[in-house]
């Protein structure tokens, strides 16, 4: 899990974060068991399978244990799809996963960028305000100056 980023941390990602944690704990687990549950299968299959590979003088037994022998085949290789379809689903949670830290980051920056640009605009709106009060101000004193009722005495 990707739990840093660019601009540090903020205080409300800690429970989402934990909630991500467990549960990637709960699925780490599960897959392991899924593991475990699928290699024990091949090994106790492979097992059998030598046991009953014994050559012996009766022919009814041989097409039985025949029989047995690809029965647990047939087990084998559905322990060792299963153990494929695990490293495909493990293969792209590995991909989704980053897929998503990466929209989370983008969708993290992207809140950070907003709230500048608020603030820029708060920013740059108080400046417009000041401005123009400050420019009527001095509208004020000009049109109230001496000096420009002598200009408009003078030809």
């Amino acid at each position: 899990m990707n739990k840093g980023g660019a601009g540090g941390g903020t205080s409300g990602a800690a429970g989402p974060t934990a909630a991500a944690a467990a549960a990637a704990a709960q699925k780490q687990k599960l897959l392991q068991q899924r593991v475990d549950n699928d290699i024990g299968s091949i090994v106790d299959t492979f097992g059998i399978i030598v046991n009953v590979a014994r050559v012996t003088d009766p022919p009814v037994r041989n097409s039985q244990e025949a029989f047995m022998m690809e029965v647990r085949a047939a087990k084998m290789v559905q322990a060792a799809d299963s153990l494929l379809k695990l490293v495909s689903e493990l293969k792209q949670t590995a991909i989704f996963s980053g897929f998503a830290s990466l929209n989370d980051h983008v969708d993290k920056r992207t809140a950070e960028l907003n709230q500048q640009a608020e603030k820029t605009d708060r920013m740059l709106a108080r400046i417009g305000e000041d401005a123009a009060a400050s420019l009527k101000e001095m509208e004020s004193h000009y049109y109230s100056s001496l000096l420009r009722s002598n200009q408009h005495l003078q030809p």
